[in-house]
């Protein structure tokens, strides 16, 4: 199973070549939404990392995707500027998912 990367931007795309991840720079919806479509053609690819922005930017793009591409793990990662999410996200995540105040 291979990992592939959609990102915004080259410095986050060449730190994961180094760690032997491939993928594509895009900057416009259309392009997220072609790379997206490329990849889940790819029968090796079994996980889809997407730089946070794209998740901000175009949530309802990366949410279909989510729910609509079996076979595939997509997740989330900070770009080389770091995350932009609270610090106290999964904590935050785990109390949704099952309904316990941690």
């Amino acid at each position: 199973m291979k990992t592939y990367l959609i990102s915004d931007n080259v410095d986050t795309a060449t730190g994961m070549r180094l760690a032997g991840v491939e993928g594509v720079v895009v900057h416009e919806k259309q392009e997220l939404i072609d790379a997206i479509a490329r990849a889940a053609k790819d029968k090796d690819i079994g996980i889809i990392f997407i730089t946070e922005l794209f998740t901000g930017k175009y949530p309802e793009v990366v949410g279909e995707a989510k729910e609509n591409l079996k076979g595939k793990l997509i997740l989330e990662i900070p770009d080389r500027h770091g995350s932009t999410r609270r610090a106290d996200f999964i904590t935050s995540y785990i109390n949704e998912a099952i309904g316990v105040k941690l």
